[in-house]
């Protein structure tokens, strides 16, 4: 499984059975695991576009598909099937990523509220699959769902949006306006979590407004983007980037990092 028990920890109750769900359907396949690994080996690149096809092509239907009033288990469902079509690396590794926004659309029409579907999301199709674009509009459909206490916490997707902005497209007059948005809705709650995000939402905006350009403030997206990791790889690249803008990091004995920002901004 890509998450680590760390990560997972952090998750609520709802997300850890399904992903537990999905780890559970692997278990039971357990046996044949060799004999698929020989057999997609084997299975020629053509052969697996065709799969991914009827892939695509299920997912458009499950997007037109009437739910009687079932979103959240559409939802939940074709998060699984996510995780198990992010986790086969060996295909992946053939075929790509291309469909990661094909499931989140999906997963955001029926549900735009599974919060915690978002950094997913984010990850997947803004670094995997090579979509930033695809991402922030996203993020945007799922936004005109929201308020600032509906559902708790869902200043994060803000944030998340943000990161993709500042990153991935060097809007940084956006990234700004989201960052201010994140810490105004974040300031709905008294928890020490939301107090933080305030403070590191508002001081991004803020290097921001003096320096569109500033390496703090990708610095801060970065140490958000590894927190979210899903995956070794990112989280990797995310120090590699920190490191880059002249960033110092360490990462501790938990897992996290200690980060001293850049010198020269």
């Amino acid at each position: 499984m890509l998450i680590s028990r760390q990560k997972l920890n952090r998750f609520p109750g709802t997300l850890i059975v399904i992903i537990l769900s999905a780890t559970a359907i692997g278990a039971l396949q357990l046996p044949q695991l060799n004999k698929l690994t020989s057999k997609v080996q084997s299975t020629s690149v053509a052969q697996l576009n065709q799969e991914l096809e009827v892939e695509k092509q299920r997912l458009q239907v499950l997007r037109k598909l009437p739910s009687f009033g079932f979103d959240n288990v559409v939802s939940n469902w074709t998060f699984i099937n996510f995780l198990i079509y992010f986790g086969d690396d060996t295909v992946r590794n053939k075929t790509g990523y291309s469909l990661s926004p094909e499931f989140f659309e999906v997963i955001i029409n029926r549900d735009p509220y599974f919060l915690h579907a978002y950094p997913f999301l984010s990850g997947s199709t803004t670094m995997y699959a090579g979509m930033p674009e695809k991402t922030i509009n996203l993020m945007e459909k799922g936004l005109k769902h929201m308020t600032a206490q509906f559902p708790p916490k869902s200043y994060y997707v803000w944030r998340y949006k943000g990161m993709n902005e500042l990153l991935f497209t060097d809007n940084a007059s956006s990234a700004k306006k989201s960052f201010e948005i994140a810490a105004n809705w974040a300031s709905h709650y008294s928890d020490e979590e939301s107090k933080s995000v305030i403070a590191i939402s508002r001081q991004t905006a803020k290097f921001l407004e003096k320096n569109p350009l500033s390496k703090s403030a990708k610095v801060s997206a970065w140490v958000m983007v590894f927190n979210n990791a899903i995956d070794d790889r990112t989280r990797k690249l995310a120090i590699s980037k920190i490191q880059a803008l002249g960033g110092l990091v360490t990462v501790t004995p938990q897992g996290g990092l200690s980060v001293q920002l850049p010198q020269k901004d």
